[in-house]
Formats: C-alpha cells, sequence, structure tokens
C-alpha cells in the first residue's frame, strides 16, 4: 500500500512581497486537488533560525579549510 499525501509544502529561494505572491498563489489554486493555499509571513524566530543554521554551516566549513594543527 501507499502513503497518501495530505499537504504539500513549498519553500521559496528567498523572502517574497506578498502583493508578488499572488500570481504564484493563484496558479497553485487553479491546480487540480488543491483546497486551499495560504502564504506564510517570515519573522524573527524564522530569521534567527536560518541565521543560527548558516553561521553553524559556516564554522564547520571554516573548521573543514582550516584543521587545526597539533603542537607538533
Amino acid at each position: 500500500m501507499t502513503d497518501r499525501y495530505n499537504t504539500l509544502t513549498v519553500v521559496l529561494e528567498r523572502d517574497i512581497r506578498e502583493d508578488d505572491a499572488e500570481g504564484l498563489l493563484d496558479a497553485i489554486r487553479h491546480m487540480r486537488g488543491v483546497l486551499s493555499v495560504a502564504g506564510n509571513v517570515a519573522d524573527s524566530s524564522e530569521y534567527m533560525a536560518v541565521e543560527r543554521a548558516r553561521h553553524e554551516l559556516r564554522m564547520k566549513l571554516w573548521e573543514a579549510l582550516n584543521p587545526k594543527k597539533d603542537g607538533g
């Protein structure tokens, strides 16, 4: 038996203005099987999470490119 989806989530490559998103939202609404479409407003907690993730990746990349030399 195969799984059945009840929701699909779309992540945008960057934040876009509400009025700029209307065309995209309308296009998705016109797809077969779509019951509703809503935008998710970017907020400070989302921004914080993204920045923390970026910082963690930068630190890991830095450590990979600049390995610590042992005292020898």
